[in-house]
């Protein structure tokens, strides 16, 4: 029995080592498959990656344009104006908080050199409700107030300046829409030194102030005449911080009164009107810029857009879409094999107070055009390319025109515009996709500063409250095919400046083709040798032709 019970334990024991040298052999092995595994795993991960970065190097700057990923920036616009009360404007949190998320996902996603520059902007207030008196025939009526025309005779303008006339003022009647110095030249009796009646349209509000200056005004009426009902609602709220002018908007029913009264050549017609401005403590607004580090900073490429919204909506066509593909464009070009080899500085921003006035924009011109430092020079600069409202709904491939800007008025450097312009046109063509030219005087937008400045600008845009017409719908058709939600005699983008410019506003269609049109005139430029030569250059000049295809 001992013999056996010894011999049993020897067993036993030897057979517990055979499972403890099992256990471990095991173990050894699921730790070698383990780590092999994990090798393997690794090596694999990073062959993938190899190859993303394959992929994403070899795409053109056009073929990375993501209408997701355009789509992902505007919903987080949305989501901004929605937590913030419905806007994006400057002096709002919904503003700060849009300004943050550029700032952060370009940080994020490039190594871009990234600047906020902070100015002011003074607030308008007014001490009291504006006074209007008119005399017609020497009879003298009190003219209602109200901030809705419809409901009263006249209102306000935002940044009008403030006057206190003690004597009736005679009226001149502007021809036409004071778009131009001829129309302020032939005004008859001159407008020196008197009050102009201006109507609305054709240019943009705050030109019409400034073409007023120059023939020492006393102080402006405007008004909108339509078949319209609501005719006055186009009437502009805003004439901007810079403006230098009284400044009134009048009812369709007294601008056709006070006209009735200018014709009759023997009726003396005069106003006489007290606006009541407050001296307000100003506030701060803040631009982005973000600049590659690679590039000759003395040949710099600018794309801008406005990252503000007006005070009363969430504005995510006017311009989340303008700041989206500006976004989009920046962090596309870093994943780029290009963006290795760039001759020329690429600077993207974002320009605050658009709304009031292209402020950011003004701001930063001046600043430049004041500037010795070298890289902020404003002869730095080689071109400016504008991105605003790119989505609209009822939207048109509308092209910048330089043709219709004012000869000798606003720039001596339309030549190489029309080239940028020129270029546009080519890449509709070659897409097979139609397009009409933006007539610039109505469509005022972030490129004005630099074209008085004289550089070279150009951009897209997709409407804003103009009239698509039925040869568009039908233009459009012939090459897109029939569009049962093109509408004519409507506005492109029926929510312009309302509180339903959210992100049901958006035609991604036509936001991501207008956003790859200017991916390819940014890479056009990009691969020139002789960028500042080709702009400037008569004899490329003559070989850019293009028209509609008919």
């Amino acid at each position: 029995m001992e013999a056996s019970r010894s011999c049993l334990v020897t067993i036993s024991i030897l057979i517990g080592l055979f499972v403890l040298i099992s256990i471990a052999l095991n173990s050894i092995i699921l730790i070698i498959i383990t780590r092999g595994s994990n090798q393997l795993k690794n090596i694999n991960n990073t062959e993938e990656l190899k190859l993303i970065n394959q992929i994403s190097l070899n795409l053109s700057l056009i073929e990375s344009i993501d209408i997701n990923e355009l789509m992902k920036h505007l919903q987080e616009f949305n989501h901004i104006a929605t937590m913030e009360n419905g806007s994006r404007s400057i002096n709002t949190k919904g503003f700060k908080r849009t300004i943050d998320y550029i700032a952060d996902y370009l940080s994020t996603n490039t190594n871009y050199y990234i600047k906020r520059t902070p100015f002011s902007v003074r607030q308008f207030k007014l001490g009291n409700n504006p006074i209007l008196f008119t005399s017609i025939a020497n009879t003298i009526i009190n003219r209602t107030y109200s901030n809705d025309l419809s409901k009263g005779e006249f209102s306000h303008v935002e940044y009008s300046t403030d006057i206190n006339l003690k004597d009736f003022i005679n009226i001149t009647l502007i021809p036409n829409f004071g778009c131009s110095e001829k129309d302020w030249l032939t005004a008859k009796p001159s407008p020196n030194g008197r009050i102009a009646l201006v109507k609305h349209g054709a240019c943009d509000f705050f030109l019409k102030p400034i073409l007023a200056s120059h023939y020492h005004v006393k102080g402006l009426l405007l008004y909108n005449i339509s078949r319209s009902s609501n005719c006055n609602d186009s009437l502009p709220t805003s004439l901007g911080p810079f403006n230098t002018l009284p400044t009134l908007s009048i009812s369709s029913n007294l601008a056709q009164e006070l006209i009735e009264s200018l014709n009759n050549s023997a009726t003396n017609t005069g106003v006489r009107f007290i606006i009541d401005v407050l001296k307000t403590e100003p506030y701060s607004v803040e631009n982005i810029c973000a600049d590659t580090p690679i590039g000759d900073i003395t040949q710099t490429i600018i794309i801008g857009s406005h990252s503000d919204s007006i005070l009363n909506g969430p504005g995510i066509n006017d311009n989340g879409s303008g700041s989206a593909a500006n976004l989009a464009l920046a962090v596309a070009l870093f994943r780029t094999s290009m963006y290795r080899n760039l001759k020329y500085r690429i600077r993207f921003c974002w320009w605050g107070a658009e709304e009031l006035g292209l402020i950011g924009s003004f701001v930063y011109v001046t600043q430049a055009t004041t500037s010795i430092i070298i890289g902020e020079r404003f002869h730095d600069h080689l071109l400016y390319l504008n991105l605003d409202m790119l989505a609209s709904p009822n939207y048109m491939f509308g092209i910048y025109d330089l043709d219709t800007i004012i000869n000798g008025t606003l720039t001596k450097n339309i030549f190489a515009s029309k080239k940028i312009t020129t270029l546009f046109r080519n890449w509709f063509n070659d897409q097979n996709l139609p397009w009409d030219n933006v007539n610039l005087t109505t469509a005022i937008s972030d490129y004005l500063p630099f074209l008085i400045g004289n550089m070279p600008v150009g951009g897209v845009f997709s409407g804003a409250d103009g009239i698509k017409t039925k040869e568009q719908c039908d233009r459009y058709a012939s090459y897109l095919g029939p569009d049962p939600y093109c509408m004519p005699n409507i506005a492109f983008d029926q929510c312009y400046h309302k509180s339903c410019d959210t992100i049901w506003n958006i035609n991604k269609f036509a936001y991501e083709k207008l956003t790859k049109a200017i991916a390819y005139a940014l890479e056009y430029f990009i691969h020139m040798d002789n960028l500042k030569e080709w702009l400037y250059s008569v004899e490329e000049n003559q070989n850019l032709t293009s028209h509609y295809k008919k």
